[in-house]
């Protein structure tokens, strides 16, 4: 009698979870399908027929990282004062890319070369970026900032994904204290330049 195969929807979670924290503590360099099988407790040939190939499970992180970004933006409940709101969801954003740094670089700057993002793939970075797009909305609608909302949750976003990119690579200052400040004057200064002219 054939033996069943085991390549279950919880094994496919295993591997995944696995992925995700070989990457976080190994980087992207120590990263190989056959690791990832013994750190899943599985073997190559099932990470290939669950994923396909390595570019296979690095799409699946990819999806997995922008969906736990979006459970940490969405965990920010709105309050009565919408522009607190929008720096509190970019600061979550800052806090997401300073304890995933390995994951956010993957997400981001595209660090595996047989993986190329497709359609599928900017649609999942695109619903995060709603989420931005949205509390900024909510600043325009109540007259806090002026300006389209797209095109301003483009540019905070690049301004945390930079600042974020400096911060791990510890290029953003050697205390806390310093790199608060850094982000308190950038985030500060970008939004008191989108107020509505006077």
């Amino acid at each position: 009698m054939p033996r069943s195969k085991q390549r279950t929807p919880e094994m496919r979670e295993r591997v995944l979870q696995a992925a995700v924290q070989m990457l976080a503590s190994d980087g992207i360099a120590g990263f190989t399908t056959r690791r990832l099988a013994h750190q899943a407790s599985t073997s190559a040939p099932a990470v290939y027929e669950l994923f396909g190939d390595k570019a296979g499970v690095v799409r699946e992180v990819f999806f997995e990282g922008f969906r736990a970004l979006g459970r940490r933006l969405r965990a920010v409940e709105p309050s009565g004062d919408c522009g607190s709101d929008l720096v509190r969801v970019i600061r979550a954003f800052r806090v997401f890319v300073r304890e995933n740094p390995v994951l956010a670089e993957l997400m981001f700057s595209r660090p595996f070369a047989d993986f190329d993002p497709g359609p599928a793939e900017r649609i999942a970075g695109d619903e995060v970026r709603e989420l931005i797009v949205a509390a900024v909305r909510r600043c325009i609608e109540a007259g806090v900032l002026a300006g389209d909302p797209t095109d301003i949750a483009h540019v905070l976003l690049a301004l945390a994904q930079g600042l974020a990119r400096q911060e791990t690579a510890g290029w953003l200052g050697s205390s806390q204290a310093s790199m608060d400040r850094r982000w308190d004057l950038a985030l500060a200064a970008v939004l008191h330049g989108l107020r509505p002219p006077s």
